[in-house]
């Protein structure tokens, strides 16, 4: 049984509407790009510089000989804004987003977790969602 993930966000009539197009639309083109790599590619890592998480992320990928699609945003002085609507957008609050075939399935340790206990090959294996 999978259980139902409830989310907390800001009801839309909750928001002035003067500034809901600028909610909806917050850096949308880097939201849009990652959601279309993970459409195209079975995993993506979205990364930034200087985190050494994506970069172990990325090592045990390939280690593993995984191949992966990879994306980084700046550095942690440099495009925060653009990390912060993929942060919005996901929900998910650190780096790397990892996911496997359009699915967020957490960040580094989370794939190791995964990739231990035979998780990550079954979600390979699965058809899309």
């Amino acid at each position: 049984m999978t259980a139902v993930m409830q989310r907390r966000v800001l009801e839309q009539e909750r928001i002035h509407p003067s500034i809901r197009e600028k909610v909806a639309t917050y850096h949308s083109t880097i939201v849009d790009e990652v959601e279309a790599a993970a459409s195209r590619h079975d995993v993506v890592v979205v990364g930034m510089r200087q985190n050494i998480f994506p970069k172990r992320a990325r090592k045990l990928l390939e280690r593993s000989g995984i191949k992966h699609h990879y994306l980084e945003y700046g550095s942690y002085v440099s495009q925060w804004q653009q990390r912060l609507a993929l942060k919005l957008w996901a929900g998910w609050p650190t780096f790397p987003m990892i996911f496997v075939k359009g699915t967020l399935i957490g960040g580094y340790q989370d794939l190791e977790r995964s990739m231990n206990n035979g998780e990550f090959g079954a979600l390979l294996e699965a058809p899309r969602p």
